[in-house]
């Protein structure tokens, strides 16, 4: 698949993208906006680059009358200008919830945030990538959508074909829960179980774009990757948005490949850079699941030498062995002046209880690992307790339910008649 976007800027287009190349992290090398996400120079990966004299243009008032979902954005993205362009279920506008019972608990002084992105329409912040990577896909003509996943984005992708009339085809670990492999399959898509962890599930699609069977396939996070990452900014423009147009001193985030930590820290760098923000100093704070950790433990050994690992543990929408973005992460955090760390099975299952008891929110396993990241960061004094700080909850705790079953339940059986009640110490 050769084709690219249409970006020509007429004067009958009320809103061009004003996305313009593709460039590579790496050297620098400039691409047509089209399916590839590898330089051919030095086979660093590609991200979308803009022309800043239009991003510049952006108003605050322009976005403040767009709809109520990530689209709002739109000129700030390189794809979906056109609402009739779009595969989009309408993610975005996720509650920005308070946290002073958990800020208590964990002796923060400071105005404490969860941004609660298992509100999207399947209920993970993956909806927000698929539906830029799926409007591109829509753009270059693909005819069936695709990706490798370790369960959420699968979710996203299964349900947005589905909405779309369009067929897909995903690919997961064998291993995955259970309710995310039924939260899938339930769109009627192919779902292909693999014997093996999520790395050799991505390396498999990689192998599967260059076939000629799956030509007309996009893998959102393969061959459209670069317009998949750049819907994870949303989040970093929702925050500030939501904050009433400022940036937050410190954000907590979870990581699998890095690649959502990086496209927060863009988001907020963008923001200041075209004036919708003033310029304060944020810093980047990474979370991870201590049965895949090598971005952090990276970051403890003062070194850029990512070694890959075989992930295990109950996080396993973290569980990316082999972290694509893992080099980048390791710069935001360091230039911003923030640390990762990790959680192991027991914190993260303690971090999800503790979460929903001080908050009313349920999350997913990476919610767990980023509240007791967050904990470890305020005890080891890496993190102000005194400065306001957003922590992202990036899932929904109900598709993964087994980390805390058996934990919690009922915590009284009584017959029903008001003495059963009373000697039950019900009625005080």
């Amino acid at each position: 698949m050769t084709s690219t976007l249409d970006v020509t800027v007429s004067s009958t287009d009320p809103a061009p993208t004003a996305a313009r190349h593709l460039v590579c992290r790496g050297c620098g090398a400039q691409y047509p906006l089209a399916a590839q996400h590898a330089c051919y120079e030095c086979f660093g990966p590609l991200e979308v680059g803009y022309d800043q004299a239009a991003l510049a243009r952006v108003t605050r008032e322009q976005i403040e009358a767009g709809p109520q979902n990530l689209w709002r954005y739109s000129p700030l993205l390189p794809v979906g200008q056109d609402p009739a362009s779009r595969v989009s279920l309408n993610p975005g506008c996720t509650p920005l919830v308070r946290g002073d019972a958990l800020a208590a608990e964990l002796g923060m002084t400071g105005q404490l945030w969860v941004k609660d992105d298992s509100a999207n329409p399947t209920h993970s912040f993956k909806d927000r990538v698929v539906s830029v990577a799926l409007t591109a896909a829509k753009g270059l003509g693909f005819t069936r959508f695709a990706c490798a996943s370790t369960g959420n984005l699968a979710n996203s992708v299964a349900a947005h074909a589905a909405h779309a009339g369009v067929p897909s085809v995903v690919f997961i670990p064998s291993d995955l829960e259970q309710g995310k492999v039924l939260t899938t399959a339930v769109y009627g898509g192919d779902v292909v179980a693999i014997e093996g962890s999520y790395d050799d599930v991505n390396r498999l699609c990689s192998e599967l774009t260059e076939t000629d069977e799956f030509e007309d396939t996009a893998f959102v996070n393969v061959n459209v990757r670069p317009y998949y990452a750049e819907g994870s900014k949303t989040l970093g423009y929702e925050i500030a948005e939501q904050l009433g147009w400022r940036l937050p001193a410190q954000v907590v985030i979870p990581m699998a490949s890095g690649e959502l930590l990086t496209k927060v820290d863009k988001a907020f760098s963008e923001l200041v850079a075209i004036g919708l923000v003033p310029d304060t100093p944020w810093k980047i704070f990474g979370a991870q699941s201590a049965g895949c950790n090598p971005i952090a433990v990276a970051l403890h050994a003062d070194t850029d030498v990512i070694t890959p690992v075989r992930p295990t543990g109950i996080a396993k929408s973290l569980n990316i062995g082999d972290p694509a973005a893992g080099l980048y992460a390791l710069e935001a955090v360091r230039r911003t002046g923030g640390w990762m760390d990790y959680a192991d099975d027991d914190e993260i299952r303690a971090a999800i209880r503790q979460l929903a008891r001080t908050t009313g929110v349920f999350a997913e396993t990476a919610g767990g690992v980023t509240t007791a990241v967050l904990g470890k960061l305020v005890a080891a004094g890496r993190l102000d307790p005194s400065a306001e700080t957003v922590v992202l909850n990036t899932g929904e705790g109900l598709k993964t339910l087994d980390a805390v079953a058996g934990l919690v339940g009922p915590t009284h059986r009584v017959k029903p008649s008001l003495r059963a009640a009373r000697e039950a110490g019900l009625l005080g």
